[in-house]
């Protein structure tokens, strides 16, 4: 395939999963109040506890048609999930074998729960770390912020979890693409420790070390079950193509 193929076929990809997401934000769109709702909750829920104002405002004459766009096509990505997840699984897979290809029906299947799994653990967390953030207020302090800026905040905070979880269908999608061998996952495993802790406790920012944890165990455990998937694959792999062993090894001495 020619690399104007792969472009057209890249834009069919994007084009489908575009199309996917917009009409899944009329849901979004439809059920705007209740969302809104269920994502201004903690910070109302902390104000009370505390005794402080919390209060979202709108910084122009746009800023509330703007909201309702944003928290459409946030559900919009959450809901059409299982499509743009398949169409980027489609993209890598003519590269594959077909073997492969088989193989890699099974983890569009994961990758989907996968990320509402992450998703969830944020609406989980995302209560400690409004918590936290609002505990800097002074005593006589007011929260009155824009609306825009803590909804972008909150849906971002809930996607980079949604897409963190994704972590071992990309490793084992880059070990099917005979990119990343599962000896290499496995030297590697230090700087990816670090890596998730750094990334749990930026997306975390709570006091207590707890919900720091409660995002990197998961992520290491992904990450290890990653590791043993790919590792099933590049024996697998070495059984059938004798060559392949050798190719991996001398890959994982130079990195």
């Amino acid at each position: 395939m020619s690399l104007g193929d792969h472009l057209r076929e890249f834009r069919n990809r994007v084009t489908i999963s575009g199309i996917a997401i917009v009409l899944a934000s009329i849901l979004g769109w439809v059920y705007f109040n209740q969302l809104l709702h269920y994502l201004t909750e903690p910070l109302r829920l902390t104000a009370a506890e505390r005794g402080q104002t919390v209060a979202l405002n709108n910084s122009d004459v746009t800023g509330a048609f703007s909201l309702k766009l944003q928290i459409a096509l946030w559900v919009g990505v959450i809901v059409a999930s299982p499509v743009w997840l398949y169409q980027l699984w489609a993209f890598i897979m003519p590269g594959l074998h077909r073997k492969e290809k088989r193989t890699a029906l099974a983890f569009i299947a994961t990758a989907v729960p996968l990320f509402l799994l992450g998703c969830y653990a944020a609406t989980w967390a995302l209560p400690n770390a409004i918590t936290a953030l609002l505990g800097f207020t002074w005593q006589e302090g007011l929260n009155i912020m824009q609306a825009d800026y803590y909804i972008t905040w909150v849906t971002r905070f809930i996607l980079s979890f949604g897409l963190a979880f994704l972590l071992p269908v990309l490793l084992v999608a880059l070990n099917l693409a005979h990119i990343l061998p599962a000896r290499v996952m496995l030297k590697g495993w230090r700087v990816a420790v670090v890596v998730m802790f750094v990334f749990a406790a930026m997306m975390s920012p709570t006091p207590d070390p707890w919900s720091m944890f409660a995002l990197a165990i998961p992520l290491i455990l992904l990450y290890f079950a990653a590791y043993f998937v790919a590792l099933l694959f590049d024996r697998r792999r070495a059984k059938q193509e004798p060559d392949y062993h050798d190719l991996a090894d001398d890959e994982a001495s130079v990195l």
